[in-house]
Parts: structure tokens; sequence; C-alpha cells
């Protein structure tokens, strides 16, 4: 499966605590992120789209704060998450820019990837980074979330990103080098498995608990990661990250868990927008319009000749002929208030229109289902 990841479209990386923090010293290993870098720059060099998914706020933090290697309280975690992230992003910048790679910083929250606009808007920022050639870099925003409201690990904040933004690779870089029958620390019979196809019972009493030291996260938190990206049509690997260059590695054919999805990215977007998102209002388009849509083109604002229905930036509206028969169904990029506004319209009008310029779309195809 070492071609998987060479042949990765958009590959989010998730990096540990414990591989980016020496567990003694609590200090960040510059040399290992300073390798990562090349892998991510080879990456970059083969047209690969890279987002890394960071921990290692609270643990570069609380060595500033002076508060060392004992339990802190939660008021105490995001004070250092505060003070450790600027160093974090800083670091990460200072090893990209060698390669000519900006490093882009952003903090989320559970809420901005399960809020449908808060989602499209998080992704709409990536998105548009990738495209201007640089690295965002995301962490849980540890700085304001609670115990009732955080992630409480970043494999699942990868895998929610990874399908997000539609990813076909999300790679979790760990201290084992993938998924085993039993504990291989406890259990010398436990046996490596290579590929996961579908995560049955069996599959997840394989896992658990997380090793003691910097990690949040485990095998129960990496298979939960699995299922989200499996869901979304990306691929997910296991892979032991301590070495330098762990990318390369895997790329090489060191030995990992491939966790395959069973459809691509985008088909799995889509089959969800078609059964799963309840329509919160109904735009009509023209002939012309429904024409292009049915040849895999987006909607845009000139094609529409009427507007139904109260919906916000992100929800999911039906489009429909001037006959009353459905054509497809989507998420929209403007509330329903400005789309009355610019139906009609050229897409250099908008700006004028709307005193703002947001897509040209009013539904991308991407977020598009033909009826």
């Amino acid at each position: 499966m070492a071609e998987s990841l060479l042949s990765a479209r958009r590959l989010v990386v998730k990096i540990g605590s414990a591989l980016l923090v020496d567990g003694n010293s609590l200090r960040i290993r510059r040399d290992w992120l300073v390798a990562l870098a090349e892998d991510i720059a080879a990456a970059r060099a083969r047209g690969q789209q890279v987002v890394i998914v960071t921990s290692g706020a609270i643990a570069a933090g609380r060595v500033r704060l002076g508060l060392g290697a004992r339990s802190l309280r939660l008021e105490e975690k995001q004070a250092a998450a505060a003070v450790g992230q600027i160093h974090l992003a800083q670091l990460y910048q200072e090893v990209l820019a060698p390669h000519g790679i900006p490093a882009a910083q952003i903090l989320l929250t559970r809420e901005d990837t399960e809020a449908r606009r808060r989602h499209l808007n998080a992704r709409a920022t990536i998105e548009e980074l990738l495209a201007l050639g640089a690295v965002p870099v995301i962490n849980e925003n540890d700085t304001v979330t609670t115990a009732e409201i955080r992630f409480g690990d970043n494999d699942r904040l990868a895998a929610r990103v990874a399908g997000m933004i539609s990813a076909d690779t999300l790679v979790l870089l760990s201290d084992i080098d993938g998924l085993y029958t039993g504990d291989p620390r406890k259990d010398p019979a436990a046996r490596h498995l290579l590929e996961v196809v579908e995560l049955t019972p069996e599959i997840e009493a394989m896992a658990g608990p997380a090793a003691p030291g910097m990690s949040s996260g485990g095998m129960v938190t990496k298979l939960a990661a699995a299922r989200i990206a499996m869901a979304a049509g990306c691929r997910m690997v296991i892979a032991r990250g301590e070495g330098l260059r762990p990318l390369g590695a895997i790329a090489d054919g060191a030995r990992c868990t491939w966790f395959l999805a069973s459809a691509e990215p985008l088909t799995a977007r889509k089959r969800w927008i078609a059964g799963a998102v309840a329509p919160a209002g109904i735009i009509t388009v023209d002939d012309g319009a429904a024409a292009a849509l049915g040849e895999g083109r987006s909607l845009l604002p000139a094609g529409i000749v009427a507007v139904e229905g109260a919906f916000e930036r992100g929800d999911a509206v039906l489009v429909r002929r001037r006959d009353g028969k459905v054509v497809a169904r989507g998420l929209a990029a403007y509330a329903s208030a400005d789309v009355v506004r610019i139906r009609g319209h050229k897409t250099s009008e908008i700006e004028a229109l709307l005193g703002y310029r947001g897509r040209d779309e009013i539904i991308h195809r991407d977020d598009l289902v033909v009826d």
C-alpha cells in the first residue's frame, strides 16, 4: 500500500504530542520537525496538497509557564495552550520556510466541524490556503474549549478535517506501527494487521488503552478516527512516527496498517448530501441552468429565476425547473436573502449587489447532487 501514500491527492497528517515533544525534557523535538518538513516538501513536489493536524500546544506551553509534568487543571491547560500555540506555530513556520512553503495556523473546536455554516467556513478557508500553496497547521482550540465540548484527542479531529475537505488519505503518526490483534507490549503472540477493510466488532475489540505519557489518544481513538475517515471515503494509515522522515518511511514500505474506504471522498460526500440532509429551501432555475447542472457544472446566479424558503449559507436546498421537477440538491453558498438579490445576474455583479464578494457559484458542483 506504499503507493497509496505516493498517489494521494490531498494528505492529512496527524502528529501527536508523544512524537512532537520529548517525554523526558518536555522540549519540542526540533530535529524531528525539521525532517518532517522535508517529507512535506517531497509530498508537495509530487503535486500533493498537505494539511497538518498537530498536538503539542499544552506540552509546549507548560514548560514556558513552569508547570512541569504534573497533572494540570483545566484552566492551567488552557493557559498552557495559549502560550504553547504561539511557539508551536512559530516552529512550523520556521521549518517549512526553507522549502518556500507558507504555514497557516487554524484553531478549531468540535462545533466548527459539526455546525454546518461553521463547517463550511472552515472548509472554505482550508481550501483557499491549499489553493494558494500554504500548509494549514490545525489544532484543537484548547484555549477556549472545555471538557464537555472538546474532541479529547486529535485523531478524531484529523478524521473530521479529512472528511471536511474531501481528503483521500489520512496519516496517523503514532508510537506503534499499526493495529495488532492484541497489545504487543503485553502479548508476544499479537499479530500485526496490514490492511482493514471493515471495522467489525472483532477489529474494535483489538484496541487497548492509551500508552502512558504525553498522548491523550490510543488505539480506541484511532479506530474511531478510522470509522469517521472511511465513512467519508478517505483511506487511513496508522504508522510509526518516531523516526526521522516518517512519511518517507511509509512511502518506502515501512510496516503499518491501512484502513481502506469503500468509496471515493467526493462520492461519499455527495451520498451524504443526497440522503442525509433535509432541504431548507427551493431554488428554481431556467432550462439552460438545468441543462448545465446535468452536465456536471455548478449553479450560477444567472440561471436562477425564483427562490423559496428562508435558508442560510451552508443549508441544503432543492433545485428544480420551472415545471416543478427537482433536478438537483445541494448546499447553498449564500443565504436565501442574498440569492434573491443576485438571481438572474452575472457573477461579476455579485460584489456590487451584495457589498462583498463571495463564491461565484450559488452551489458549487462539489456540493451538488443531480437527481
